[in-house]
């Protein structure tokens, strides 16, 4: 109940973080292939000035994310001082994405 209520209240003092950008999906190859795609710097500045409130540990910050017409909910990781955004395969399959394509992301930090 209270969690709710202070959730509530830092909504509403503080909004919410929306970001659009572009970028081209990388693809991380360990024991499983990942996709990525790297937030640009301008908008790692946005995502950083909240991260504090949104994060939930280990500097991953919850997003709800839209390419093309899937929208989804993931966290950003963070690397080298700036953000990955992972693209789900429900994501990625559906569209033919494949590392190397460009994207425009949609994203609202989840505060």
């Amino acid at each position: 109940m209270y969690a709710e209520r202070d959730s509530a209240l830092l909504e509403e003092r503080t909004g919410s973080v929306d970001i659009v950008f572009a970028g081209q999906v990388i693809e991380w190859r360990g024991p499983s292939p990942f996709y990525f795609v790297p937030v640009p710097e301008e908008q790692c500045a946005d995502v950083r000035e909240v991260a504090s409130m949104a994060t939930y540990g280990w500097g991953v910050v919850p997003v709800e994310a839209r390419i093309g017409e899937i929208a989804f909910t993931t966290s950003l990781f963070p690397k080298d001082g700036g953000y990955l955004l992972p693209i789900k395969s429900s994501v990625r399959k559906p569209q033919g994405l494949s590392a190397g394509d460009e994207v425009t992301v949609a994203m609202t930090v989840r505060l």
